[in-house]
């Protein structure tokens, strides 16, 4: 029998809430009590959620973003307590290869689950987005701040290296060197100069983000859908392989997607000469 205490289930759904609205799944990180940092249920909550849309219909496009006005997220909770598996009493408080399998099955499949979503996927990025949560905002496909945002590579202050593949994401955005002077200095970056650098794609008022966002995200959510997770594939793998290896990807994609309705509409509309009726597969 229940004694009224909500269920640890139930506290991770209120602190990262989850709705569909106009097909588009927003997904809100809601902890003000830590600063919207993320627990590692949070964190495989939203992979879970960004992964669930795959191969469903009742959204065509994901939004993530956070509540308030000052943190989208400072990066993992580091005030969960970690479990580890039973050990002899002479062993390591942390043996080697823990922390590598912690990382592999923690924010190495959040990152991926995002980097990999059929789905284009929208940071409407309200405040600060430091370590992890920089690299939450910078793996989606598009990202808007608001004007007062900023964002952080915030490891080196900590003396940590970064993680959540932000060794990964950041060079593609801004070049090897930019992401050295970034990563080592960790310094906030504004918004005006996140949009200068092209870490993101839109600075809007705050006020005005989440409209910006929903815009965005309800456009997206009405057009090619197929054809969209065809071009973020193409993209996502451009820069990591050959010339020869992306010519086969590609004609692959073109292949995969003449075999979907919309790319029948996108063509009859044309010779119609009327605007087009996407329907997402």
């Amino acid at each position: 029998m229940s004694d009224g205490t909500p269920t640890e289930a139930t506290d991770v759904e209120e602190l990262v809430r989850y709705e569909v609205r106009n097909q588009v799944a927003w997904i809100t990180i809601d902890n003000p009590a830590r600063g919207n940092a993320l627990s590692p249920d949070m964190r495989d909550r939203i992979a879970a959620l960004v992964s669930g849309t795959n191969g469903r219909f009742e959204a065509r496009a994901i939004v993530i973003t956070a509540a308030g006005e000052k943190l989208f997220c400072p990066g993992a909770d580091i005030s969960v307590g970690r479990e580890f598996a039973p050990r002899p009493d002479d062993a390591p408080e942390l043996a080697v290869g823990e922390s590598r399998r912690m990382m592999l099955e923690g924010q190495l499949k959040l990152m991926p689950a995002i980097l990999d979503c059929e789905l284009p996927v929208i940071a409407a990025v309200n405040g600060t987005a430091a370590g992890v949560g920089a690299h939450l905002a910078l793996c989606c496909d598009l990202v808007i701040m608001a004007d007062h945002a900023k964002l952080i590579e915030v490891f080196a202050r900590r003396g940590l290296v970064p993680d959540g593949l932000g060794a990964w994401i950041l060079p593609r955005l801004v070049g090897l060197q930019k992401a050295k002077e970034l990563m080592f200095f960790a310094e906030d970056i504004p918004a005006d100069e996140a949009l200068r650098l092209g870490l993101c794609n839109r600075v809007v008022p705050g006020a005005e983000l989440h409209d910006a966002a929903a815009e965005w995200a309800e456009r997206l959510a009405s057009g090619p859908t197929r054809s969209f997770m065809m071009t973020k594939w193409l993209v996502n793998r451009s820069l990591d392989v050959d010339r020869r290896t992306l010519e086969d990807n590609e004609a692959w994609a073109v292949e995969l997607n003449n075999g979907t309705v919309d790319m029948a509409e996108g063509i009859a509309s044309f010779r119609e000469r009327r605007d087009p009726v996407w329907r997402g597969f």
